[in-house]
């Protein structure tokens, strides 16, 4: 028998394969100085490894019985245990400096767990752990694939991701019907992007929420009724065709178009 149940309406799949929980760990290493947060620590599985690393941990649980058992079992942690909602988190409560987050996330909140590490890109110069592999597969996509979209994009904008290893379903208690991936995102240097990161990210969104059509038929909502569409071959090509790159070329040639978009001194901006 597991220590905590797992419940059905928090995604929970407990890691029971202890050789994957240390590779998840040493994801890791490349900042050993770094304090680490793990999301959705169950019953402490990938903690033990991460303790033993020696790293200054803080995990997050919003599972009260799970809670209960890793304050019972885990005294190190005596006040680093926080009884939240990852989602809703204010990371400036917990730390005053850049962190590492880690765990083996819920597969029903992973892509908002991952655009929350991207409103936080200045904090998190490092993530990795366990999702869905389907989830996995399209955040390292590449354009031109069937698989890249919105997640693939937005963060691939900020960081470098790479799928390390695949893990099957027996790895975990209950066993998920999906197989799950382990993944890291580093950091990468762009500071900024070159164009309006609130038309870029609105860009990105409204092509791939029509992802069959071409862009100059998606981003028409976008614009005011009497601009009419620059003439541009990349509005004749479907978002899965464009680069990084060609959406920021591309938001930069809609912002003068772009309906209420007040205009300041230096540029543009979307509220």
């Amino acid at each position: 028998m597991f220590p905590v149940k797992a419940k059905k309406n928090l995604g929970q799949h407990f890691l029971k394969d202890k050789d994957i929980a240390r590779r998840i760990a040493a994801t890791l290493d490349e900042f050993p100085t770094l304090p680490v947060l793990e999301v959705g620590p169950g019953t402490g599985m990938l903690t033990d490894f991460l303790l033993a690393n020696g790293r200054e941990l803080t995990v997050v649980e919003i599972d009260r019985e799970s809670v209960a058992y890793l304050k019972e079992n885990y005294p190190t942690l005596n006040g680093k245990i926080l009884e939240e909602d990852f989602l809703r988190m204010d990371f400036s409560r917990y730390f005053d400096k850049p962190f590492c987050l880690i765990g083996n996330y819920p597969y029903h909140i992973s892509s908002q767990i991952f655009f929350k590490v991207l409103d936080n890109k200045d904090s998190v110069p490092c993530c990795s752990g366990m999702i869905q592999k389907e989830v996995a597969e399209r955040m390292v996509a590449s354009p031109g694939s069937k698989t890249y979209g919105i997640l693939s994009v937005l963060l691939q904008a900020w960081y470098d991701i790479e799928y390390l290893f695949t893990v099957d379903e027996q790895a975990f208690i209950p066993p998920p019907k999906v197989k799950s991936a382990v993944v890291r995102l580093t950091r990468n240097k762009r500071k900024q992007l070159n164009c309006n990161e609130k038309l870029f990210k609105m860009v990105v969104k409204t092509g791939f929420n029509q992802r069959r059509k071409m862009l100059r038929n998606s981003v028409k909502s976008l614009l005011s009724e009497e601009s009419p569409l620059p003439d541009d071959p990349m509005l004749m090509k479907r978002p899965e065709q464009l680069s990084i790159e060609q959406f920021e070329a591309l938001a930069n040639l809609l912002e003068p178009l772009v309906s209420q978009a007040p205009r300041t001194r230096d540029r543009p901006f979307l509220n």
